[in-house]
Order: C-alpha cells, then sequence, then structure tokens
C-alpha cells in the first residue's frame, strides 16, 4: 500500500461485481490481517526512522515494494496480461498525490505519537466523503453532512489550536489525509479502466520517481543490516495490507468492516506504550472517539443506501 491509508480499497470495490455473494465473516477477517499489516508497518517506520530520515523510508519502501512486484510479473504470466496504463496521466496526477500523502504520513509516523497520528489518518475517509460530492456528484443528507462536522470537530480536538503548539507532524497528518482523500477519489475510474494491479504500481514507481530528487541531499545508503530488515518489512506489510484490504471488502460490507478497522488504534496504542513509552492524553481520547463515531456512522449509512438502491 503506498501510504499510511488504505489505498486499494475503493480499486477493489469497483472490480468486484455487485452480484457476488457477501461473506461478513471472511470479510472481517481479512480486515484483522490489514489491521495488523497496518500497525506492524506503522510501527516499523518509527524504528527505522531513527536511523534514516522518512524521506529514505518512503524512497526505500518504494524500490522495495516495485521491485516485488516487478518479480512477480516476471513469474507470473496471467498478472502480466492485467497491466494496462489507458490514463497515463490520470496515473500521474494520481500517482503524486499518493506520494504526498505517503511522505506526510511517514514524517507523521516519525515525529508525533503514534496514537496521535493514527487518529488524525482516520480522518481520511471524511475528507474523501466531502470530495465525492465535487468529484463524483454525489448527494449526501443532513445526518451524513452532521456526521462530517462532527469528524472535523474531532480533529479540532485533537489538535487544540490555541490551548497547546501546534506541532508539524499534526500538520502534516492533516495533510497526507487530504492528498489521501484526493487520490481515493480518483481511483474509482482509474481502476475501473485499468484495473488495481496497474493502479498499485503506477503509484509505487511514481512516489519512488517523485521521491528521488529529494534524495540527493547527501542521504547515503543505509549501511546496518537491521534498517535494511526495518525497510523490508515496511515494503511487506504495506502491500500484505493492500491485499488484506482488497479481500476484505470484496467480501464484507463496509459498514460492518469499519469498526474491526479501528481496532488499529488499539493495537498501535499497545505498541506505542510498551516500544516506546507513549501515553494518548484525553484530548486524543476524545478525538479519536468523535472521529471514529463519525465515520463509522458515515460507513454505515452509505451501506444502507447502497443496501436500498
Amino acid at each position: 500500500m503506498p501510504s499510511p491509508h488504505s489505498a486499494p480499497i475503493e480499486a477493489i470495490r469497483t472490480q468486484t461485481p455487485q452480484t457476488e455473494e457477501r461473506d461478513n465473516l471472511r470479510g472481517i477477517l481479512w480486515m484483522m490481517v490489514s489491521v495488523i499489516g497496518a500497525s506492524v508497518m506503522t510501527v516499523m517506520v518509527r524504528l527505522a526512522s531513527a536511523d534514516v530520515s522518512s524521506i529514505e523510508v518512503v524512497f526505500y519502501r518504494s524500490i522495495i515494494a516495485t521491485a516485488l512486484v516487478c518479480t512477480a510479473l516476471v513469474l507470473i504470466s496471467p498478472m502480466r496480461k492485467q497491466l494496462s496504463f489507458s490514463k497515463p496521466y490520470t496515473h500521474l496526477i494520481r500517482g503524486i498525490l499518493v506520494a504526498a500523502a505517503t511522505h506526510f504520513g511517514f514524517y507523521t509516523i516519525a515525529h508525533i505519537p503514534l496514537a496521535t497520528a493514527t487518529v488524525l489518518f482516520f480522518t481520511a475517509p471524511i475528507f474523501a466523503t466531502v470530495l465525492s460530492i465535487f468529484v463524483h456528484g454525489e448527494s449526501i443528507g443532513p445526518r451524513r453532512i452532521a456526521a462530517i462536522f462532527a469528524g472535523f470537530l474531532g480533529a479540532v480536538v485533537v489538535l487544540r489550536p490555541g490551548f497547546s503548539e501546534l506541532s508539524f507532524g499534526m500538520l502534516t497528518a492533516i495533510g497526507s489525509s487530504i492528498t489521501f482523500a484526493l487520490a481515493l477519489a480518483m481511483t474509482r475510474g482509474i481502476a475501473q479502466a485499468d484495473g488495481p494491479l496497474s493502479t498499485y504500481l503506477s503509484s509505487v514507481v511514481i512516489t519512488g520517481l517523485a521521491t528521488l530528487p529529494l534524495m540527493f541531499d547527501g542521504s547515503g545508503i543505509p549501511t546496518e543490516s537491521a534498517t535494511w530488515i526495518l525497510l523490508f518489512v515496511v515494503a511487506l506489510m504495506s502491500m500484505l495490507r493492500g491485499v488484506a484490504d482488497i479481500y476484505a471488502y470484496r467480501y464484507g460490507e463496509a459498514g460492518i468492516l469499519a469498526p474491526a478497522a479501528y481496532t488499529r488504534l488499539v493495537f498501535i496504542g499497545i505498541a506505542a506504550y510498551f516500544m516506546f513509552g507513549e501515553i494518548p492524553d484525553w484530548p486524543t481520547v476524545l478525538g479519536a472517539t468523535i472521529i471514529i463515531g463519525s465515520t463509522l456512522y458515515i460507513a454505515r449509512r452509505e451501506a444502507m443506501l447502497k443496501k436500498a438502491k
């Protein structure tokens, strides 16, 4: 997965036949695999950032992910037949947005408490819902509008401007959510035209190319084997999460899967406490409650509307 968020979700949902049988239990199990993969990836990014910059983490993760996908394409011929890039400029724009979201997100993970970062990342579905109005012309009712405002209120509670110093890492978390939401708004059309594999591959390749100029600031190749292991795990876990998201939303309903997705905050909170001595403060907990509640409502409401149609 190209970012700390869940990029392949919308891509594969558009590829899934509407008549396919739902299996929510299987979907939840795949979502838990996604949660574990995302949690491990987040912790590995923080650990790797102790030895290299977040820019280098993004670059090497993109290189490793690209190498793994290309190796699979060489060995598995049916995968090569799935490649299609009929909208190169759209791939390029989306890839740049994904690159920005990844850089913002990895910087956030490296510099602010992990629980706070994760809570702010959860605002991405809220921004995506707002953007769907302008990009896809979707209409939303007063209840979802109220849920969106509640989600933004939750973000303000976490950021608490005027009451404490607003760190740059918090701003990059919001920046990551906004740029990811923009990329997500473009994903539907690209995935319908070229498929999820092409959508994923273009994003990791473009992220690597966009990061390359930033590597000329004197950054060297990591010399510690432990750092390379961490970077490899970051790439592997991001790909595992991407595959798990694909199957989770292929089998399960979004409104049912959403609560399982938020267990990521629990896993990351526990890891942050034992590994880094981080304890979430009360504004983070309160803001998380508001944000999670609003996004759960949005997910459930959208699922109900789709079922009604």
